[in-house]
């Protein structure tokens, strides 16, 4: 007897389309900005490509998460064990979602609040702390019923980054070039959680044999944090708005 299609095969079909052209487009788009002078015209402008692509990428994976959540096996044609899909799929891509969301807007309204830092207090910034700090207790959750040590390490990176925005949303007042930094490790961060995502997600369905090689998963933050380093060694102040 055949498999009955899943009900969600279509919207799942849209949203992945979506995800696929805009995570290629975030994938591409985030070395000009890194590489280039900051501050400039093409900075601001593949900047802003960067981020309406991470935008949409995020808002396509959330709804393929809740896809998969809600029918991994019949999304996912081959696959045998819908614990595990629904985790990887599901509850991992959305906490990877919201982070590279969250952290994308924060690394914007770095820059668009540079002078009236009490106004990166929007309560929309603490909502995204705390759902992506939910999401990555979640995942961390999965990952332990799942003995999947991977789904735990990446959700430490919401843990640590969450705590460390929030810290640095609820300091009275910053130094004029603070948010320099800020924004900077902010995008920088958003480029590993996107490569992160592709490795981590991605790869299960291109070449699993490969999908949990922890080497593969290191190589974005390994990358990410000696860029990081490098921008933090540049000389002050250095204009990105």
């Amino acid at each position: 007897m055949a498999a009955m299609a899943s009900p969600y095969l279509a919207l799942f079909d849209v949203m992945l389309a979506g995800h696929i052209g805009a995570g290629a487009t975030a994938l591409i788009s985030f070395w000009v900005p890194v590489a280039g002078v900051k501050g400039g015209a093409a900075h601001r402008r593949w900047g802003r490509i960067f981020a309406t692509a991470i935008y949409i990428a995020g808002a396509c994976a959330i709804g393929l998460a809740f896809c998969s959540l809600a029918d991994p096996l019949g999304l996912h044609p081959g696959l045998i064990d819908a614990p595990l899909y629904r985790g990887l799929f599901g509850w991992m891509m959305l906490y990877l979602a919201l982070l590279t969301i969250s952290m994308t807007r924060y690394g914007l309204q770095m820059v668009a609040n540079k002078r009236r830092h009490v106004a990166n207090r929007h309560w929309t910034m603490w909502a995204l702390q705390a759902a992506v700090l939910l999401a990555a207790l979640q995942c961390c959750a999965q990952g332990i019923r799942l003995g999947q040590p991977l789904m735990i390490g990446v959700s430490v990176i919401g843990f640590g980054t969450t705590l460390t925005y929030m810290a640095y949303l609820r300091r009275a007042a910053q130094p004029r070039t603070a948010y320099v930094a800020e924004h900077l490790k902010a995008m920088v961060a958003t480029g590993i959680a996107s490569y992160t995502a592709f490795l981590s997600v991605g790869l299960v369905g291109i070449m699993p044999q490969h999908a949990f090689n922890p080497l593969l998963w290191a190589l974005p933050t390994a990358v990410g944090m000696a860029l990081i380093l490098r921008f933090l060694r540049l000389p002050r102040p250095v204009s990105v708005g």
